[in-house]
């Protein structure tokens, strides 16, 4: 095998050749120096875009024209008595039962009273012993009067006979009172209805020992149905849109799907210390008869709401040490805190009475570092956000506890 000889480069060859190699080594220098600096520049790029946060704007709704207020209720006739006897006696018969409608005056029991018989018997013997005394008085005083003018007797004989006759007169007088008395006793022993109405209860029957007076057993109750009182109990952040003539409806558990119409007459006009509620009354036809006294329903109340009143997520509240801020969107998406006044609270939402206006961006759940001045980036709603204030915003005004409210109310409220 042959050997031959390696061609050695020319000195020419040997230099365009490091020329060469020392170009390649330039470029690739070159590029890495234009590559890292571009990765710097989008490192930077990046960081400050992780400096602005990124937030969401809160949905603002203009308060209602009215707005529901659901709150329990009790029904109650519209008027009621509880019947006691005014005798002592024995039941001796009874013409109503419960259920039983009764008119005024109608006879509901009859009371055998045979000690009140007696005194009656009595006090009629009395006064006529007294009227049979009093004749003779006054025939007696008429004759010495005569006698006085004929001088047969003297005036003081006639003067005594005279105010014997005007003593007799006094007692008979007595008497015939009594009698009177005894006898509107009697008109006692029949029980009667003392309006139109139902009898709602009935605690006595025949041969039951009667005690008179509120001490005793009450033998009927008697409600009047034809109209309907609604009693409620209204929290204190409420009541200042009650007012007299404002309609309401009301639903019962035995009527489901059925709603009857109320309309309130008055309110107590004073504050419960206990519940911080007042107590309102309403009232109902219940020309039909399906309302019944202790009866319990929900009733919707219709408030007049204030066009102008905004509502937002609770969500975006900033609680301070002097109540309340929201994070508003400004220009070139710069933060501006502002102060705002909080009147009722209806758990997702609350209502802004001060320091706000519709037109507002309002920040949700703004960072609790943001202040004012700090520029952000509004991300755009998610499908999963939008469908949650939307869920807030179309939930209606509910207070099924009054403690609760009042509270919620109280810690929503700036001081």
């Amino acid at each position: 095998m042959s050997s031959q000889p390696l061609k050695t480069l020319s000195p020419r060859q040997l230099l365009l050749v490091g020329i060469i190699a020392l170009v390649a080594a330039g470029g690739i220098a070159a590029n890495g120096l234009i590559s890292r600096a571009r990765n710097k520049q989008d490192l930077v790029q990046w960081t400050k875009a992780q400096a602005v946060p990124s937030v969401a704007l809160a949905k603002l709704v203009r308060g209602d024209a009215e707005q529901k207020l659901i709150l329990p209720g009790s029904l109650q006739p519209y008027s009621k008595a509880t019947v006691y006897a005014r005798v002592n006696g024995y039941v001796k018969n009874w013409n109503k039962d419960i259920g039983a409608p009764a008119k005024t005056g109608e006879v509901l029991a009859s009371i055998e009273a045979p000690d009140l018989d007696q005194q009656l018997a009595q006090a009629k013997a009395t006064l006529a012993s007294a009227k049979a005394n009093h004749d003779i008085a006054a025939i007696t005083a008429g004759r010495n009067n005569t006698l006085v003018q004929r001088h047969v007797v003297s005036q003081q004989i006639a003067d005594q006979t005279a105010a014997d006759a005007e003593a007799k007169k006094a007692v008979m007088d007595a008497s015939a009172a009594y009698v009177r008395q005894l006898e509107a006793m009697q008109s006692f022993k029949q029980i009667v209805a003392p309006f139109d109405g139902v009898v709602t209860a009935r605690n006595t029957d025949i041969g039951a020992l009667i005690n008179s007076g509120s001490a005793g057993q009450a033998l009927f109750e008697a409600s009047d149905l034809h109209r309907v009182r609604i009693y409620v109990e209204v929290p204190q952040a409420f009541t200042a849109d009650l007012r007299p003539g404002l309609k309401a409806t009301f639903e019962m558990p035995q009527y489901p799907g059925q709603k009857f119409d109320a309309t309130l007459v008055t309110t107590s006009n004073a504050m419960n210390e206990t519940s911080r509620s007042m107590l309102v009354e309403l009232q109902a036809d219940n020309a039909d008869g399906k309302l019944f006294g202790g009866t319990y329903c929900r009733v919707d109340f219709q408030i007049p709401g204030n066009p102008n009143m905004v509502r937002l997520p609770a969500t975006a509240l900033m609680p301070v040490n002097r109540g309340v801020q929201v994070a508003v969107l400004g220009d070139s998406n710069k933060v501006v805190l502002k102060s705002i006044q909080l009147g009722r609270d209806f758990g997702d939402t609350v209502e802004v009475t001060a320091g706000l206006s519709p037109q507002d961006q309002v920040i949700d759940s703004p960072p609790e570092t943001l202040q004012t001045g700090d520029t952000v980036h509004v991300a755009p709603p998610t499908a999963s956000s939008t469908a949650t204030q939307a869920g807030a915003m179309k939930a209606h005004l509910r207070a099924p506890g009054i403690l609760d409210q009042t509270a919620s109310h109280a810690g929503r409220a700036a001081p």
